[in-house]
């Protein structure tokens, strides 16, 4: 059946469309990492719902490629961070990743279950209800982006981003 008119549009725009400002970041930091989580999910202002990549493996056969599915590779996540006046949040970055490899010593923990945690994202309604949450299984942050000062920004506060990389994700409505 064609769609005839925007009343045919409207409804079948169940809940008048997923909102990108509506969602929650929970950041579960490694105990040592000594985290706020209510303030760390809070200061979260930018983060993905994932993407999915299964890479194709080409296979050769007379003179033509006939690709066949691959493995499935999961990208690096980020989040986009707001900075307090305490630096709550980079702190905690910081010390995660100082648990990971500290700066003097270049050593640090070796046993993953030490420094990969689960990090959350979840796209909310309206009413604040759940529509869809995905769970980043085995995270841990590699990069922390720099903050850039400078005499002539004004009007504005601090933010940096974070990349984790992750094991994989799971859905809460995809198996």
């Amino acid at each position: 059946m064609a769609i005839l008119g925007v009343d045919d549009f409207k409804a079948k725009l169940r809940g008048g469309g997923a909102r990108p400002n509506l969602f929650k970041v929970t950041l579960n930091f490694p105990a040592y990492a000594q985290a706020d989580l209510e303030t760390t999910s809070f200061m979260c202002k930018g983060a993905q719902l994932p993407g999915s990549t299964i890479d194709p493996v080409p296979v050769a056969f007379r003179g033509r490629i006939l690709n066949i599915a691959g493995e499935r590779t999961f990208a690096p996540w980020t989040v986009t961070v707001i900075n307090d006046t305490d630096f709550t949040v980079r702190n905690a970055m910081e010390r995660w990743m100082n648990g990971i490899n500290g700066h003097q010593t270049n050593a640090g923990l070796v046993n993953p279950v030490d420094y990969q945690a689960d990090l959350i994202v979840e796209q909310l309604d309206r009413d604040e209800s759940v529509l869809k949450k995905y769970t980043f299984r085995g995270a841990f942050p590699t990069n922390i982006d720099p903050i850039d000062l400078n005499y002539e920004q004004t009007g504005t506060i601090e933010e940096f981003g974070v990349e984790f990389t992750i094991q994989y994700w799971e859905s809460n409505t995809t198996s």
